[in-house]
C-alpha cells in the first residue's frame, strides 16, 4: 500500500492541493493507498512505499521521524523550498511524476548524519543556521521574499564563529561566517561525512 504523507502547512496549501491530485490519480488507477495529513503513524509497517508531499523541511522531518526506513520513497513538490525534489524530478508535473514513480524502480541516494539527525539536502553552521532559525518569518512573508528579508536583517548583527574543519590529512582553523556541507550533486563539498543509503524513485 502506498502511504501519502502530507504536510498541510507546506507551501501555503500547495501540499494539500498536490495530495488531492495524487489521490485522484491513484483512485483512477485503482491503486491501494492511504493518506496521512495531520496524524502520521508511528511506523511504516503498513506501507510498501511512501510518497512525501511537501518541501525540503517536510522531507527532513520524515527522515528523522522514521530513521530506519526500508521502503522506497518519492518526494512531490509542495513546499516553500523544493530543492531536493527539483534535483530528482526536474520540471515534471505532479501527474507525470506520479506516473513515473508507479512504473520505475527505486535507486539509492545518499543521506548523511549530523548530531544524531539525518539530513539529505545540506547542513549549515553559522550564518546559514542563524537564518533558518527564523523559518517562521520566512514562511509568513513567502519563501524567497521572506528569506531575503531575514538575510538582510541578520547580516548586520551576526558574528563569525571559530571553526576547526578536518578532512583527509588537512585541518583548517579559522573564523568563518558559515560552513555548509551540501548533498546535492550540483553543489561541491570537501568535508567527509558519515552517510547512509535511502531508496528513492527518481527520474
Amino acid at each position: 500500500m502506498i502511504g501519502i504523507f502530507v504536510n498541510p502547512q507546506a507551501g501555503k496549501g500547495k501540499a494539500l492541493q498536490t495530495a488531492a491530485l495524487l489521490e485522484k490519480i491513484l483512485m483512477e488507477k485503482e491503486a491501494a493507498f492511504v493518506v496521512y495529513t495531520h496524524n502520521w503513524p508511528g511506523h511504516l509497517q503498513d506501507c510498501s512505499e511512501a510518497w512525501i508531499v511537501g518541501g525540503d523541511g517536510t522531507l527532513n522531518y520524515f527522515l528523522n521521524q522514521y530513521p530506519n526506513i526500508n521502503i522506497p520513497l518519492a518526494i512531490f513538490k509542495g513546499g516553500t523550498g523544493n530543492d531536493f525534489a527539483w534535483q530528482l524530478y526536474g520540471d515534471m508535473t505532479t501527474a507525470a511524476q506520479a506516473a513515473h514513480v508507479l512504473l520505475t524502480n527505486p535507486k539509492p541516494v545518499d543521506a548523511a548524519g549530523c548530531n544524531g539527525k539525518i539530513f539529505i539536502n545540506s547542513v549549515g553552521i553559522g550564518f546559514d543556521g542563524e537564518v533558518l532559525q527564523s523559518m517562521g518569518a520566512i514562511r509568513s512573508m513567502g519563501g524567497h521574499l521572506g528569506y531575503l528579508w531575514v538575510v538582510i536583517k541578520k547580516i548586520f548583527s551576526f558574528k563569525e564563529f571559530d571553526f576547526t574543519i578536518s578532512f583527509d590529512d588537512t585541518e583548517i582553523n579559522n573564523r568563518f561566517y558559515w560552513s555548509t556541507l551540501p548533498m546535492l550533486p550540483v553543489q561541491a563539498a570537501v568535508l567527509k561525512y558519515r552517510h547512509r543509503r535511502l531508496w528513492m524513485m527518481v527520474n
